[in-house]
């Protein structure tokens, strides 16, 4: 059974397995907690009435983990599946370990993407390299829009929730001079995960996000985090390079466009 969570002072965050999309989910309870349409939080209930799992529809994403101890057996698989077809997000994140179950049942309505998860090995040298760690976010929008269109077309909504994170402690953006940027998506359990990398066209190809990304990992390992993002897995070597070291690779289901989009 999967059931809307309303009550936030019910303990479920603190069983979740320690992953990214429990990660996720929490930085999203964390941020708005259960009183918003656009984040909704569910609880995925086996037969027995125990809580096998959570899942966030943020916006138009939907992220799903399981309980430290649990799993998800074939019949919450299927209610999972048409949990998923009638919300249809554009995306949906979840443990590897489920995907080749639900690609069957999501074929008609979703594909597949394989991404890289890496996490940053420090080598206890931070580079002497002029970033602005409270940088005004007009700015770091300006960088952004010319590499994201999705960012780009929705500056109200991608202000209102960086701002809300950043001062909530959950995000922090960086800006090396006013051509490149990254932005931490979320600080989470001592784990910062960096997302929306971009430098401004003119000045790409001077290696401007490789000594950021650098200096952002030897930064936040300095104190005390651990330091990881996502990548296609054709980009291993870059980040490598950079002092990313490959953990593991997962599946992310992407709803197809439709004529009527």
């Amino acid at each position: 059974m999967i059931r809307q969570v309303f009550d936030e002072g019910r303990p479920l965050l603190g069983g979740l397995k320690h992953n990214h999309y429990s990660r996720r989910i929490k930085s999203h309870f964390q941020a708005y907690g259960a009183g918003y349409d656009f984040a909704r939080f569910f609880e995925i209930a086996d037969s027995d009435g125990g809580t096998a799992g959570m899942i966030v529809i943020f916006n138009a994403s939907m992220i799903v983990s399981t309980m430290e101890g649990r799993t998800l057996g074939s019949g919450l698989l299927d209610e999972l599946a048409q949990f998923i077809l009638m919300n249809a997000p554009l995306v949906v994140e979840l443990e590897v370990c489920f995907s080749d179950a639900l690609m069957p049942l999501l074929a008609e309505e979703y594909t597949t993407d394989t991404r890289t998860q890496f996490e940053f090995s420090s080598r206890n040298a931070l580079p002497l390299l002029d970033v602005n760690e409270l940088p005004r976010l007009d700015d770091v929008f300006k960088v952004l829009a010319s590499s994201f269109p999705s960012i780009a077309e929705n500056y109200e909504l991608w202000m209102t929730d960086t701002s809300h994170r950043v001062r909530r402690g959950l995000s922090q953006s960086f800006l090396l001079g006013d051509y490149t940027t990254a932005t931490i998506q979320y600080i989470v359990d001592k784990v910062a995960l960096i997302g929306h990398v971009a430098t401004t066209p003119e000045r790409r190809g001077e290696y401007h996000a490789r000594k950021l990304l650098y200096w952002i990992g030897e930064r936040l390992t300095l104190d005390g985090f651990t330091v990881r993002l996502f990548a296609r897995p054709h980009r291993v070597s870059y980040y490598e390079e950079i002092g990313f070291k490959e953990l593991e690779t997962d599946i992310v289901f992407e709803r197809k466009e439709s004529d009527d989009e």
